[in-house]
């Protein structure tokens, strides 16, 4: 199989970005100097008492000194705990361990040449996208997963493995809140929305679905886009795939044939099995009060479920090919991809400090109150406050990883202002989606920006954070300004953006 792209230099604008980028400290030492900082902005604001006033119930927000005494008190004795009890760390490793185990018995590599032989390499990206988008289900797992099963598809075609890892990337994380089914994160969004709102009307209800055909038809806009970027742009600037023998996917061979054969048995058993669980009007994994599927047991557990899954696959696929003998070869096998992640775990540690230095702190809150409060005094309507709205939240995602907590601040003040000016919550709920999603790959303070800057190392040993950012950089600019286009195109045709959802309160 020969993989071969036109070497092409970059532009002056990434070859720029590429240069700053490898200036910037390895992402260890980074979030070392950033806790500096921190502590040093935080000693400085609580000197002068400076305070703002939440929207929410009124209360002043203060900064918390953590040099303070009450600081060194804190920090002492929770650095460990928030290191271990740093929520993503686990789900990630969790995920690693399962997807690990399928990738070391083969049935990855497999699937990917399986899949392969049914889709041209002409329409690869779309396959990458559209797999990545629907993907979301999943929620966070999706991060974890897709981008190396990307990387593995366009190997199998015969194209350029970063390009397919860019493209994953792009689809789980800068389209991460464009959904084709219902998510977990329609279900948090609403219910804060929900409440925002009850401050201008006890009437309005923001529901799960009611940025469901906007959400839905950005799936099919941001899979064309995203495809051709990566056809056009991405792939063809790529420095030539000359990768060895280990990293091409072989024709499969009888053995692997019966094995995917078997997993796929597995996975209809599994699929089966966990329907059972779920669909029937009582079903264990069921909300035990509403008898409703979002929220519940099963959402709740979808990272757990999706692992299960890959060990059910995994030991089918292994059994039948002989990777997998005896009972003891699986822990065995569990160890290489583990190892892979000990950069991760090394960079998580000063990252999870950080994130629990600044929540301690206030600062998040301080900052994104007082940014709020700015645009409000200024009296911004109509677009402008548009464009307020998704400038600031794109800004807040740099220093707040969750999405659902940047919302629960920003709503109360913006669900409000748009209702006043005409608009359903449910419309300043999905700007701000777009704004939040879109830059997610850049977000230094995403824990997955370790993990994909340890995914392109596997295929470009020698690339720094800047190598990834300016990989990346296009696709966060191009979705980011389609949506805008496809959010005014929406807007001046007076389409519904969910079932009876229209931009304008009626």
């Amino acid at each position: 199989m020969e993989v071969t792209t036109e070497n092409r230099s970059p532009g002056k604008l990434f070859s720029w970005i590429e240069r700053i980028g490898n200036k910037v400290p390895n992402p260890f030492l980074l979030f070392v100097y950033l806790i500096v900082v921190l502590m040093v902005a935080t000693a400085i604001i609580s000197a002068f008492d400076l305070a703002v006033k939440n929207p929410t119930n009124g209360e002043l927000v203060r900064v918390n000194n953590l040099l303070s005494v009450a600081g060194i008190q804190w920090i002492l004795p929770n650095i460990i705990k928030n290191f271990s009890g740093f929520t993503p760390l686990g789900s990630i490793l969790a995920l690693v361990i399962g997807a690990g185990l399928a990738e070391k018995v083969g049935l990855l590599q497999s699937l990917m040449v399986k899949m392969a032989s049914r889709v041209s390499r002409r329409y690869a990206s779309y396959m990458v996208l559209f797999i990545a988008f629907f993907s979301h289900i999943s929620s966070d797992a999706a991060l974890v997963v897709m981008p190396p099963l990307g990387a593995l598809i366009f190997l199998a075609v015969g194209r350029h493995p970063v390009a397919g890892l860019l493209a994953a990337i792009a689809g789980v994380a800068s389209g991460f809140t464009a959904n084709l089914l219902i998510v977990t994160t329609d279900v948090l969004l609403s219910g804060i929305s929900t409440e925002a709102a009850k401050a201008v009307s006890d009437t309005v209800h923001v529901s799960v679905i009611d940025n469901w055909f906007f959400m839905a038809s950005s799936v099919i806009v941001l899979t064309v886009v995203g495809a051709i970027l990566t056809d056009k742009f991405v792939e063809p600037r790529l420095p030539a795939w000359n990768g060895g023998h280990q990293d091409r996917l072989p024709p499969l061979t009888a053995l692997e044939n019966r094995g995917l054969r078997a997993a796929g048995i597995a996975a209809l058993v599994f699929i089966a099995l966990m329907a059972l669980l779920v669909v029937p009007e009582h079903a264990p994994l069921r909300n035990p009060k509403t008898g409703g599927i979002i929220p519940s047991p099963f959402i709740q557990g979808i990272v757990p479920i999706i692992i299960l899954f890959f060990f059910v696959v995994a030991i089918a696929y292994g059994a039948v090919t002989k990777q997998i003998r005896r009972a003891d070869d699986i822990p065995q096998l569990l160890v290489d991809p583990m190892k892979s992640m000990a950069g991760f775990i090394v960079m998580v540690f000063p990252l999870s400090q950080f994130v629990a230095f600044f929540n301690w702190s206030n600062m998040g809150k301080f900052m994104a109150i007082g940014l709020t409060d700015m645009l409000e005094s200024a009296g911004i309507s109509g677009a402008p406050a548009f464009l307020g709205l998704m400038f600031l939240s794109a800004f807040l995602c740099m220093f707040i990883a969750s999405g659902s907590a940047i919302w629960s601040i920003l709503a109360p003040v913006f669900v409000p202002m748009f209702m006043l000016l005409g608009f359903h919550p449910a419309f300043a709920q999905m700007i701000f989606r777009i704004a939040d999603s879109a830059v997610l790959p850049l977000a230094p303070m995403s824990p997955f920006l370790p993990l994909f800057l340890g995914f392109l190392q596997r295929y470009q040993k020698d690339a720094q954070l800047g190598t990834y950012y300016v990989l990346i950089f296009p696709y966060p600019v191009v979705f980011f300004i389609s949506w805008i286009v496809l959010l005014l195109v929406w807007y001046a045709l007076g389409l519904p953006i969910g079932p009876g959802v229209y931009p304008s309160l009626h």
